[in-house]
This record gives C-alpha cells, sequence and structure tokens, in this order.
C-alpha cells in the first residue's frame, strides 16, 4: 500500500524503481512465482517477485481485472464506531462482466480505487477484509496524486483529446502539463505494484480497462516478459490528426503495444490507432483468418474489434420489480392517460453529450410540426457529470437556461414539452422510463460506446406483467424507435436505428418527427433486428470472446525467447524463435579461418546500404570490403539484388571477381568480364503492355509514388507517398494486376512500399541453388555460406541455404549462417541489428582474408 507519491518521479521516466513513503504493509500474496520468467531481461531487480515465494497451483483459470475504479460501493457504518460497509455495485460493467463469465469457469480479481478516500491507519484493514469477502486489491492513492491523475490528466487532457478536443486555447480542454503527466505514470507504476503483490504470471491473465491505465502495459511487461495481457478501450481512438497533437504520443502508443490483445468497440477506433501506429511507428498491420495482427518487435499484438453489451439477467431482474411496475403505472398516468407521447433522452452531463443539440432540435420539431405541440414530450435525464469543472457548469446553465425558454414559449398549463431530470435516479426508476417511452433519443457529438440503446430495447421488450399494466395483450408485437448519434460507438450495431448528425439540428428534428409517424409494423420489424442482436450479444459474449481471442493470442509465448529492451515508457520485449539468436563476431571469424570453400550471398538495399538512403550507390568502403573478399581464392561472393542489371553492373564495376544476381536472380553472371545468364527461361514481356497502364492510373492517383521499369518486372513503389493511403492504394493495385493478369505467366507480389510484378518461377532462392550447384559441378562443395538478407524476397534464400544443410551441395559439418537484419520472425537462425553491424561483420571478414593473401 502506498501513502505518499513517488519521491521523484523523474526516476519512472528513466525506468528506475521509484521509492515509497510506506512499504512494509502488504497484503497477503495469493499467487506466486518461483523464478524469472524471461531467458533474458535488462533489469533482474525489477523482472520478477523475489525469490523466497514458492509457488502454488490453481484448479480454475484465473483473470485479474484491473480498471480505475473497483465494483464496490463502500459506505462508513453510521454508528459511532469505525469501519465501513461494503457491497457489490451492481451497475459496474466490471461486475456484470464476471458474471457473464460465469463463477464455475473461471476466478476473478479486481484491482482498482475505490470511491471513497481510506484513512491510511485503516487502509490495511479494507484490504484485507476486501480480499478475503470480494477478491478485490484497492490501490490507495493520496488525495492530491489522485487528483492530478485523475481531474488532472485523465479528465482534462486525455478525455477531451480523444473526443476530437484540442486544446486551441485555455478553455478548450487543459494544456499539456508535465507534472500531470507524471502522475498519471506515477499510478499506473502503483497499480503495477499492486497486481505484483497477486499475480501468478505463469497462469493468471490481465485485462486491463480503459484510457486512465494506458502506461501499465508497459510496466507489466517489464517484471513479465511473457505476461498474458488484454487491455480494452471503452472511449474513442481519435484519428491520427488529432493523436499526434499529444506530447506524449509515442510513449502512449508503445505501452498500449506491450498488451497481447488490444480491444476496440468500432472498427473506426481500431482503424485510427492502427493508422497512429503506422505514421508514428512505422508499423504494419496484417489481416489472418480475419484476425488482425500488429508484428511489433516478434510479438504479434491482435487487434479485437467488438462492441460491449448489457447484463441481460440484471435487466430483466429489474423488469420484474414491483417498484419497476409501479413506477411504470405512476408514468402512465403521468403521461399516457393525458394522451402524451414521450420522448427519452438519458444522459451523463458533460459536453461531449449533446444534450442542448438534442434541446434544440425539439425545439426545431415544436417550430415545424405545431401539430405535436401539446402531445409530444421530451423527458431528459440527466446524470449527474463524472467530471469537474468550468465546462460541466456551463453545460447545466446552458441546459436549464434551454429548457426554460421552450417551456415558456410552447408550454400551456398541464403540459410541459420538455420535463428535465438532474437529480440521480434509482436504477428501477430509468427502466420504467424506457418501456412508457415512445422512442429514445442519443445525441451524443462523441461517445465511446453509450449502451442507453441497448438498455432501452431490453426494457420495451417488456414481460408478462408490464403488459398487464400497460393494458396490453402479450401477444403484442413489441416496438420501440431510436434516434441515434453517427458518434457513438453503438451507432454501427444499431442498423434499424434513424442515425443523424447531432450538429444538424433540422435533421435531428425531421428524424424525431420521423420516429413518430413511422408505421406499426415498421416499428416492430426494427425492434425485432434490434433485440435479435442485443440480447444474443450481451456483456457475457463480449467478455467471453475477448477472453478466448486473448487466450489465443498468448498460445506461443513459451516457445519463444524474450528479450526486455529500451528504458523508462520506451521499454519493449522482442520475442523471437528460441534458435533465434544474435550472430557473433567471434563466433563467425572463427569458422571463417578455418574453412576453405566458402559461398557468400548478400542482399544490397536494406543490408550493404539503408533502406532509408536516397543515394543507394554504394560507398568506397563497401567497394573496398567487397573487392578484399573477392579477392580470397577461397571464396565466391555474390550481390543478390531485385535492381537492374544495368544499375548493379555500373555501382559494383570495380569489384572484378563479384558476382551479382539483378532482378531477383533473373540475370546472372560470376565476375565482372563474364556474359550475363539467366536463371530461368526468357521470358515473355507483352504482359507489361496490360500491367503499364492500370500501375500508371495508380501512379497518377497516389502523390510520391513512381514506377520502375526493369527488363523483366515492374515495380510500383510508395515509399515517399502517405504512408496510410499508399497502403491502401497497393491493397487495391494487388488486387486488381491479379484481376488483369490472372491468365499471364506472372506472379504479382507486394514488399517493402513495393508492389512488383515479375515473372513465374524467379526468386532469389534460385541464385542461392545456382550457386551451391556450380561449386559443387567444379568439387567444391562449400563448408562455409553466409547468406545475408533484410526482407521477405530474402527468405527464399535462406530456405533453400537451411534445406541444403543435410544435402550434397554442402560439405558434410559445413558452417552455415542465414542471418537477417533486425530481430523479427524469419526463416533464419541469426540476426543483425542494421547496416552498420553487417558493414562491420563483412570488414572483420575481409581483414582476415586480407592477412591470408600473399601480397
Amino acid at each position: 500500500m502506498v501513502s505518499k507519491s513517488y519521491s521523484n518521479l523523474l526516476e519512472l521516466a528513466s525506468g528506475e524503481a521509484p521509492s515509497f513513503g510506506r512499504i512494509g504493509r502488504r497484503i497477503p500474496r495469493i499467487m506466486t512465482v518461483a523464478s524469472l520468467i524471461s531467458d533474458v531481461d535488462d533489469d533482474p531487480s525489477e523482472s520478477a517477485c523475489s525469490e523466497d515465494m514458492s509457488s502454488s497451483s490453481v484448479q480454475r483459470d484465473r483473470i485479474i481485472i484491473v480498471a480505475n475504479q473497483l465494483p464496490i460501493r463502500a459506505q462508513r457504518k453510521s454508528d459511532t464506531s469505525k469501519g465501513w460497509i461494503f457491497n457489490w455495485d451492481e451497475n459496474s460493467l466490471l461486475l456484470q462482466l464476471k458474471d457473464g463469465l460465469g463463477d464455475d469457469e473461471i476466478e476473478v480479481i479486481y484491482v482498482g480505487c475505490l470511491k471513497e478516500e481510506i484513512h491510511p491507519n485503516e487502509q490495511d484493514e479494507v484490504s484485507q477484509i476486501l480480499l478475503e469477502t470480494f477478491k478485490c486489491v484497492p490501490t490507495f492513492l493520496p488525495p492530491d496524486l489522485f487528483s492530478r491523475y485523475y481531474h488532472g490528466f485523465c479528465k482534462q487532457q486525455l478525455w477531451p483529446l480523444f473526443h476530437y478536443m484540442l486544446p486551441l486555447s485555455p478553455d478548450l480542454g487543459g494544456r499539456f502539463n508535465r507534472s500531470l503527466w507524471q502522475a498519471y505514470v506515477s499510478v499506473n507504476k502503483i497499480f503495477a505494484d499492486r497486481i505484483m503483490e497477486v499475480i501468478n504470471p505463469e497462469d493468471d491473465f490481465v485485462w486491463i480497462h480503459d484510457y486512465h491505465l494506458m502506461v501499465l502495459p508497459t510496466f507489466l511487461r517489464k517484471r513479465f516478459n511473457r505476461v498474458k495481457l488484454g487491455f480494452f478501450l471503452h472511449s474513442p481512438f481519435p484519428s491520427s490528426e488529432i493523436y499526434k497533437t499529444l506530447p506524449v504520443r509515442e510513449e502512449i502508443l508503445r505501452a498500449i503495444l506491450n498488451s497481447d490483445l488490444i480491444g476496440f468497440h468500432t472498427f473506426d477506433y481500431a482503424r485510427h490507432f492502427l493508422s497512429c501506429c503506422s505514421r508514428m511507428l512505422g508499423l504494419t498491420y496484417e489481416s489472418k483468418r480475419g484476425y488482425i495482427g500488429l508484428e511489433y518487435y516478434g510479438r504479434t499484438v491482435s487487434i479485437k474489434i467488438l462492441p460491449v453489451g448489457i447484463h441481460m439477467g440484471q435487466l430483466q431482474s429489474v423488469l420484474s420489480l414491483p417498484e419497476t411496475e409501479a413506477k411504470v403505472a405512476e408514468l402512465m398516468k403521468q403521461f399516457c392517460d393525458r394522451g402524451r407521447i414521450m420522448l427519452l433522452g438519458v444522459d451523463d452531463m458533460d459536453i461531449f453529450k449533446g444534450i442542448s443539440l438534442k434541446l434544440l432540435a425539439m425545439e426545431q420539431l415544436l417550430v415545424q410540426h405545431p401539430e405535436w405541440q401539446g402531445k409530444v414530450v421530451l423527458v431528459q435525464i440527466a446524470n449527474p457529470a463524472r467530471g469537474r469543472g468550468k465546462d460541466v457548469k456551463e453545460v447545466q446553465a446552458e441546459t436549464s437556461s434551454t429548457v426554460k425558454r421552450i417551456n415558456e414559449t410552447f408550454g400551456k398549463p398541464g403540459y410541459k414539452p420538455v420535463v428535465l431530470i438532474d437529480e440521480p435516479l434509482k436504477f428501477y426508476e430509468r427502466i420504467a422510463y424506457y418501456v412508457v417511452a415512445e422512442c429514445c433519443l442519443v445525441t451524443a457529438v462523441r461517445d465511446g460506446m453509450n449502451l442507453i440503446p441497448y438498455e432501452y430495447i431490453i426494457s420495451r421488450q417488456r414481460n408478462a406483467r408490464l403488459d398487464k399494466v400497460l393494458e396490453l395483450e402479450p401477444s403484442n408485437p413489441k416496438k420501440s424507435m431510436l434516434v441515434v448519434s453517427e458518434f457513438i460507438g453503438c451507432s454501427p450495431s444499431l442498423s434499424g436505428a434513424i442515425r443523424v448528425n447531432p450538429w444538424n439540428i433540422d435533421a435531428v428534428a425531421d428524424a424525431m418527427d420521423c420516429a413518430l409517424e413511422m408505421a406499426e409494423p415498421e416499428k416492430q420489424l426494427r425492434h425485432e433486428k434490434h433485440y435479435r442482436y442485443v440480447s444474443t450479444h450481451d456483456v457475457g459474449y463480449w467478455a467471453r470472446s475477448f477472453l478466448q481471442d486473448l487466450e489465443r493470442t498468448c498460445r506461443g509465448h513459451l516457445r519463444q525467447r524474450c528479450w526486455g529492451i529500451g528504458f523508462g515508457l520506451s521499454f519493449r520485449v522482442v520475442a523471437l524463435d528460441s534458435n533465434f539468436r544474435k550472430l557473433s563476431m567471434e563466433h563467425i571469424v572463427s569458422a571463417y579461418k578455418r574453412t576453405t570453400t566458402r559461398a557468400i550471398l548478400l542482399d544490397y538495399d536494406g543490408t550493404l546500404m539503408p533502406q532509408a538512403s536516397i543515394d543507394k550507390s554504394p560507398t568506397s568502403k563497401s567497394i573496398g570490403i567487397l573487392n578484399n573478399l573477392c579477392r580470397d581464392k577461397n571464396n565466391m561472393v555474390f550481390i543478390v539484388s531485385a535492381k537492374s542489371r544495368k544499375v548493379l553492373a555500373e555501382w559494383l564495376s570495380p569489384c572484378e571477381k563479384l558476382g551479382i544476381a539483378a532482378e531477383h536472380g533473373y540475370f546472372l553472371r560470376l565476375k565482372r568480364d563474364a556474359e550475363w545468364e539467366t536463371c530461368a527461361p526468357v521470358a515473355d514481356s507483352s504482359w507489361k503492355q496490360i500491367a503499364q497502364p492500370v500501375m500508371k492510373l495508380y501512379t497518377e492517383t497516389t502523390d510520391g509514388s513512381t514506377i520502375e521499369d526493369k527488363e523483366t518486372a515492374l515495380v510500383w513503389s510508395y515509399e515517399d507517398a502517405d504512408p496510410d493511403f499508399g497502403s491502401c492504394q497497393a491493397k487495391e493495385l494487388l488486387d486488381h494486376l491479379e484481376s488483369v493478369l490472372a491468365n499471364e505467366p506472372v506472379n504479382v507480389k507486394s514488399g517493402q512500399n513495393v508492389v512488383e510484378v515479375k515473372p513465374q518461377g524467379v526468386n532469389k532462392g534460385l541464385v542461392a541453388k545456382r550457386l551451391l550447384s556450380t561449386m559443387q559441378e567444379r568439387g567444391m562443395s562449400p563448408d562455409f555460406v553466409l547468406c545475408i538478407g533484410d526482407d521477405r524476397s530474402d527468405e527464399d534464400m535462406f530456405e533453400v541455404i537451411t534445406s541444403s544443410i543435410a544435402g550434397p551441395s554442402i560439405a558434410p559439418r559445413a558452417e552455415v549462417f542465414a542471418c537477417t537484419v533486425g530481430r523479427k520472425p524469419s526463416k533464419a537462425k541469426y540476426y543483425l541489428d542494421d547496416t552498420g553491424e553487417i558493414v562491420r561483420l563483412l570488414q572483420g571478414l575481409a581483414s582476415v582474408s586480407e592477412q591470408a593473401v600473399p601480397l
């Protein structure tokens, strides 16, 4: 438990463990781990629990659910004695999630804050009670730290930004404040420490909820490289144009990417997140068999898109309460018996819920359609605001003044067109309003999900006792009408709702009129469609689906080797195949010295020359290294590139004995004075007449893209185009070319910022086969093979090299080194970090050859 903030928050940013005011008092550990999880970790002091812990086993799967608030209500005892009364908060999504999973299948532990402040002297006792009775682990925060974290960074900076409000002036959201950010990071670290006290990292799943804890995955991943970690964002994720204004944008993205599974309510939110990862971190994503995944340092981070649902059992039980029936009867008498039609709005009192826009639309409805005056009533339930500040007071004032104006203009004795309820209602009372309302209106200008329409649909299904109160036959078809904003998360799943732009007051007023005028059979059909979806996609379905995907994503953890790299919030884990390791200079130099027949195959772009380099021609240093390697009579050295033979011949003309394979190996020559050969039959290039106009079309419509016309291939490059648009156009071009070239003897492939069309059967693997077979024919099967490349096209070489180890083309017990650039999934068994390391390695081998060659 922590009662003081960190003594130095800057320690946190540097990756150092902060010091606490009180560290002696801890709750009992439930699960422990005996040793380090990862093979290598950058900081053993933070990598796992202490070695004196003993391991224990669990009978059921267990999940630790982490959120800003625990699903607990706390109330101080009314008598003079000290103590608290705790109860479950039935309205909490976290508790409903647990019910949806089922107690028999999975054990749930909660970590979060209490709404009430607990005195430090009572914190130990409260922790014990909550753990033993509710399996809850409370996180206690000093009031000042909590205020800066929650009301400061979360509500004044993240919340407005994620809802598309930029701090263009001090009145529009909070300007970025470094001290508030440090408080946010500090609280996330405290949450990580609390989780450490209860986690069994080998078995437990951890599910983190919402924007309050976006950097928590980094702290957990740093402690346990293989922790099974899911994150779900319940708010919108803004477009990259909005998000990139955040000064700590990369820190937050990298922290979220330390999760195994990241969940969003809608595809739009996921698309914006993926776009940010692409534009700011240079990451690409793929969809495989319906699952979207990001490759992040060898780990696959999965993306889940599924809107949350409601708790069907809870709603149906509330619908059956006598209090609900009594309230429905009261509302029937108040509205329906007087010939009134109720329209209903239920919103939190904040600037993004669009309450004032809804009221203006109601005013416009009464102006444009005077026939509804005296008949239609808008009941607006305004729940208390979750945040605080000037903007909340302004919304309250504007709402009150607008309601007053409408009622003064259109009201008459016994009739108020707008009824504003700004006091907290009990849940059954809200349900009663749903039951009676003819139409529910949600006009939020931005909202992560909003479950109000779902609750309304289920409430309108009613039950037999409520039908009796409403004087309806149980066999009567049920009906409901929804007018919903386009900008809320539930909108895509409600295809029968009337969708509106809440900023267009006239359109919202027309939608309200349409909902009132719609024929009964149409209302019934829309209700049936919505009811089928909402009743089957409840909170249990959502929770089970998320956990199934989390389990699937984490299945391969134990098969990978993990390294922690980076400091502070730049920390990430590199996960690679257990046989994949860095190529050691000492190891390869030793093998090079004791072997006598060597084959060396080198890619060019991204291997000898950095991909980002504008001038791609080789440096004098590179030419010198290649010449030194080629002068060694024991070596056969080849450059294998996608570039044209004309370019390669010009660039590498100083290298007399260097072999060159151009255009992925279609053209080949063994040394400078040799004739060019082909590794495949001479290709018919008539297909270019079909492909070139298609590529030209995409070049004209994609700024920054170019076409390279090679002798046997055509390449469309979008390296200098907008990354998102270029990637989108590349997918379209790939489909287009595959379609028009279906009967041609060519392959259409996508690569790193390119789409390429080349003859069938041509790949770099052919060069590797040709070189090995040529050396075998000359009676010099190599006992040393080095192959280095950086992208997908080089994987064909790696496959040929590694599969030839047991074959006749390579000497028995040969030293074989297939090496890729960067730590990433590959068929190669070795890696080097960048082109700089490759050049240093080749220079080391060249110096060995130089010493061996007589002057």
